[in-house]
């Protein structure tokens, strides 16, 4: 079981920067996809996956394991580069057939076609709340494995996220850690202007959850972070990392760039962008 290797940061960064590039290989490879939300959370992914997660490629469903709830699961690019590199699956597999007819690598994550996959999501909103039910039963089985519930900014406009929010509070999830990918923008706006989600920590502590803010983009700050919210699984308390990250992460013309949401670079835009990843 992979746990706590204590990689160092720079490390880390350049997994992560493996994820942005093959990410982006496939998406182009597939011409769809949707590469900023894939890029922003890549230095998260490389913290979880390959520093702290209880987790074995050799054995997906170990009881031992932790769980990841990836909601945002449009950002697949990321998530099978992230486990393509751990081991799960052969990475040239799914840079070659993500998105094609009879693929496994769909262009949302799915648990029945893709060791190392959860939960099957696509639909935003429902995740949090599919954590919530995980965390209750590893409660019940006395586990000590730790949930993680990876989520977009956008997708905390919808109610039920907000209604998990409350049930986990309520039901004293503490050994629940939800992650906030917070780059500030959707399909076809920044966040604020669709409808703004500010003051947002202060909402997660009005609902009774523990708020960290960090840089989601700082490996040191990302592991601090994690760290820290399993000690609250003592006080009872489900705990939440406001990770402030760029969209597009890692490549200047795709930062901040609302258009780079779900558009696949072309030949020449991805040959500039894993020259500006390596």
């Amino acid at each position: 079981m992979n746990y706590m290797k204590d990689l160092p940061a720079e490390k880390l960064h350049q997994l992560a920067q493996e994820i942005r590039k093959n990410a982006l290989k496939a998406i182009n490879n597939a011409n769809s996809g949707h590469p900023g939300g894939s890029l922003s959370l890549a230095d998260i992914l490389s913290v979880l996956y390959f520093d702290l997660l209880k987790h074995d490629p050799q054995s997906p469903f170990s009881k031992e394991r932790d769980r990841v709830v990836i909601s945002k699961g449009h950002a697949s690019p990321a998530i099978y580069a992230t486990l393509g590199l751990a081991g799960y699956f052969d990475t040239e597999e799914f840079i070659s057939t993500f998105r094609k007819i009879n693929s496994k690598f769909q262009g949302h994550i799915d648990r029945l076609k893709v060791p190392g996959v959860e939960v099957s999501t696509g639909s935003l909103g429902h995740g949090l709340s599919v954590a919530n039910g995980i965390a209750l039963g590893l409660r019940l089985d006395n586990s000590d494995s730790h949930v993680y519930a990876l989520m977009s900014d956008g997708e905390l406009q919808e109610g039920q996220c907000w209604e998990a929010a409350m049930t986990a509070a309520h039901y004293k999830i503490g050994n629940l850690t939800a992650i906030v990918d917070r780059n500030r923008i959707q399909l076809d706006g920044w966040t604020e202007q669709t409808m703004a989600l500010e003051p947002l920590a202060d909402k997660f502590i009005a609902f009774g959850w523990t708020v960290e803010i960090i840089d989601g983009h700082n490996i040191s700050e990302i592991k601090k972070a994690i760290q820290k919210s399993w000690q609250r699984e003592k006080l009872d308390k489900p705990f939440v990392i406001i990770a402030n990250t760029i969209k597009g992460k890692g490549v200047s013309f795709m930062e901040d760039q609302v258009k780079w949401h779900g558009v696949s670079p072309k030949a020449d835009e991805l040959e500039k962008a894993l020259i500006e990843l390596s």
